[in-house]
């Protein structure tokens, strides 16, 4: 069997680092907090925490990845920025009317929406304003998707997107801000 040559090794960290980056605005991790980890200054909000995302798609092999993330803003406005299991950063992540942009390394990429860059990065859509409700403990709707809050005073929201497909499965365990 043939070795992959760099660029292909290059092309395949690129698009895992990616899914990471991106990732990272949701999903998996293991201990509790014993109130819901937000603060507040004005609209700002901030989150920190361990992020995990499946995405199930029958055409595509499964793709999932977790991360620690620290999230400030609001769905029109703010920053994310993805960590390493070192605490080194992977990703950065910025937002505002108008435009988004990933920067990975050297590597940056823009578009004119969070959530087309994230659908693009991610393999499937996400729903922002939603996710932002959650992270505030509100039982926010969106098409396609289901929360879990029961086990939010421990720092921990689950959600799945059921519909259309490809199907996805969020985790985020908050943890305070530092």
């Amino acid at each position: 069997m043939p070795r992959p040559t760099m660029s292909v090794l290059s092309h395949s960290l690129a698009g895992r680092a990616r899914m990471l980056a991106l990732g990272a605005m949701l999903v998996l991790a293991g201990c509790s907090t014993p109130q819901p980890p937000t603060v507040s200054s004005g609209q700002q909000q901030a989150w920190a925490g361990r992020m995990g995302l499946q995405v199930h798609d029958p055409l595509a092999p499964e793709r999932s990845f977790s991360a620690s993330f620290h999230l400030q803003g609001t769905p029109d406005n703010g920053r994310l920025d993805i960590f390493n299991p070192l605490g080194s950063q992977i990703a950065k992540l910025e937002w505002q009317p108008g435009g988004a942009s990933l920067q990975q390394g050297d590597r940056i990429t823009e578009s004119t929406s969070l959530q087309e860059l994230l659908e693009r990065s991610l393999g499937t859509p996400l729903p922002l304003e939603a996710l932002f409700g959650w992270l505030r403990g509100l039982q926010t709707s969106a098409p396609g998707w289901q929360v879990d809050l029961s086990r939010y005073a421990q720092g921990r929201i689950t959600a799945q997107r059921l519909s259309p497909p490809p199907t996805a499965t969020l985790q985020l365990l908050l943890q305070a801000p530092e």
